[in-house]
């Protein structure tokens, strides 16, 4: 991951990725108050989104609807961190000394699993977090991402619209 996050990037793609930011931040603003954090967290979330092929809009939605941004947060199911990831995961895609509470080590299996998902739906956003959620057949869940995202992570100006599929 470290090596990523060094790896020189095209001036384009930094002024893309630093607009963004800037963009997310004042949303950003009332779930995490310390402003460095809040920097990081969105260099992280931007680049693990871009390293799954996934709109970093919507991991901030899945993050919003998950955890409210608390690092700490564990379900009452067992789901640890940001992106409420269970620990069967790590048999799955990690190594056994993966810490979840990690939120850097979160993001990257959280992105990792929804890019999965999506993969597995072709596509389909509202049967990938139907999945990631673990309500397949349901969209209570999607709907409420689908939410977040357009309500909160959605650059102004930016005229797209995300519907929800059933």
């Amino acid at each position: 991951m470290d090596e990523s996050l060094s790896t020189p990037r095209h001036p384009a793609e930094i002024w893309a990725a630093r607009q963004w930011q800037s963009a997310m931040e004042p949303s950003l603003a009332r779930f995490v108050k310390d402003e460095a954090l809040r920097r990081e967290l969105l260099q992280r979330i931007y680049l693990e989104a871009r390293l799954a092929n996934l709109p970093p809009e919507m991991v901030l939605a899945v993050i919003q609807v998950e955890s409210a941004f608390q690092a700490d947060a564990v379900s009452s199911a067992g789901a640890v961190g940001l992106m409420q990831i269970m620990p069967f995961w790590i048999r799955e895609l990690g190594l056994p000394a993966d810490d979840l509470m990690d939120p850097w080590r979160n993001l990257r299996y959280g992105t990792t699993i929804l890019a999965h998902y999506l993969a597995v739906e072709r596509g389909d956003f509202t049967r990938a977090l139907a999945r990631y959620n673990g309500s397949l057949g349901q969209t209570w869940y999607p709907e409420r991402v689908m939410r977040a995202w357009q309500r909160h992570w959605r650059p102004p100006g930016s005229g797209d619209r995300v519907t929800v599929q059933r």
